[in-house]
């Protein structure tokens, strides 16, 4: 099952599965998504927010997480939630999920629910949207790590949008294509010719329930160059980049008729990490040369991750406080006479010193 919660996280999720699940507190933002296999309206006490939603206040898309909390404990039960950190509605109603799975004693790996989340770029996004990541990771998302009951966690960002100049549309493909490789591998398994190795729906799925960060990337393999080398070159920046890992899964996909002994260099790269990845080598006809799918999942605290966010954060306010005292702030102009203040300092000293060696050490100062 795919979910999308809010605006961002309900196109995402669209178009991924056109019959992904959609949640909002807006009926108007339901509305502007046309496939959908269903829409769920989370219910807020306050009557305009069917209209105008959470208006990036978290604590609105929480109350209404109430609303759906049962049903939606129960749609996203081994499935995958999209949604974005920065706004009310997604930030709010996921919120309550994290702190649900959290809060239960152990949930089968079977059960557990991956997320894809979309984090805002702080330079470029209001400061509202990072204020509202900053307290999710820090406080839901933290929490329901340390739990260890959930799936994998993506952290897609939305650099790329703003530094290659997309249109919100042309992003959320990129995303969803992007997403769609990795998430084929177990297919590509069963329908490619096995070569060595093997990764079936099973090694998938557990693969997927680890509660970890999971950076995927793609690309060519070139088997004559060191593949530490070529993964640092080719790190997906549609994600958060990633740390070291702790467990890996790849799938190589050679020409018909090529070396498929080429993935024993990938092998090593992460013996050298002491990571014994899960692999699969398949033969791909259509293909020119060797093309590798790689996931790596690493294990990094909320808490790290808030440095850039916190640092924009600091800079917002700061421009703030700024800008409200030129507005606001009529300071009075003060005159200082420096033989008056060197007179005054002299008779304080209880002594006839010589003014102009205190004006020397005013001026110092």
């Amino acid at each position: 099952m795919v979910i999308g919660i809010g605006g961002a996280g309900s196109k995402v999720a669209a178009k991924l599965d056109a019959q992904a699940t959609l949640i909002n507190v807006s009926e108007t933002e339901l509305e502007k998504i046309p496939q959908a296999g269903r829409r769920i309206l989370a219910v807020v006490h306050a009557e305009h927010g069917r209209f105008r939603g959470s208006r990036k206040n978290p604590s609105i898309g929480h109350d209404a997480y109430l609303s759906v909390r049962r049903e939606l404990q129960e749609l996203a039960r081994g499935g995958m939630v999209f949604s974005s950190t920065g706004g009310g509605t997604g930030n709010g109603i996921t919120t309550g999920l994290l702190q649900d799975l959290a809060a239960r004693e152990t949930i089968p790996e079977s059960e557990k629910t991956s997320f894809g989340l979309v984090l805002p770029y702080a330079p470029l996004e209001p400061a509202e949207f990072v204020r509202n990541t900053i307290d999710f990771l820090r406080g839901p998302l933290s929490e329901a790590i340390d739990s260890g009951n959930t799936g994998n966690i993506f952290l897609f960002s939305n650099r790329v949008k703003f530094e290659s100049r997309l249109s919100e549309e042309a992003f959320n493909i990129k995303m969803v294509e992007s997403l769609k490789v990795f998430l084929a591998i177990p297919d590509k398994n069963d329908t490619l010719r096995l070569l060595d190795g093997h990764i079936d729906p099973e090694d998938f799925s557990l693969f997927m329930a680890r509660p970890y960060f999971n950076h995927f990337t793609y690309f060519d393999y070139d088997p004559g160059t060191p593949f530490g080398k070529q993964l640092e070159a080719n790190t997906n920046a549609l994600l958060l980049p990633p740390e070291t890992p702790i467990e890996a899964l790849f799938l190589i996909e050679v020409p018909a008729g090529g070396d498929p002994t080429v993935f024993y260099d990938v092998l090593q790269h992460f013996n050298d990490l002491n990571v014994a990845p899960i692999y699969s080598v398949v033969e791909n006809p259509e293909l020119k040369q060797p093309f590798i799918t790689v996931g790596l999942l690493y294990s990094r605290k909320p808490a790290e991750l808030l440095d850039d966010f916190n640092k924009r954060n600091e800079q917002h306010a700061q421009v703030k406080v700024r800008k409200s005292l030129e507005q606001y702030v009529d300071l009075p102009r003060l005159d200082v006479s420096l033989e008056k203040e060197a007179k005054r300092a002299a008779k304080q000293r209880g002594s006839d010193e010589d003014i102009l060696q205190v004006l020397k050490r005013l001026g110092k100062l």
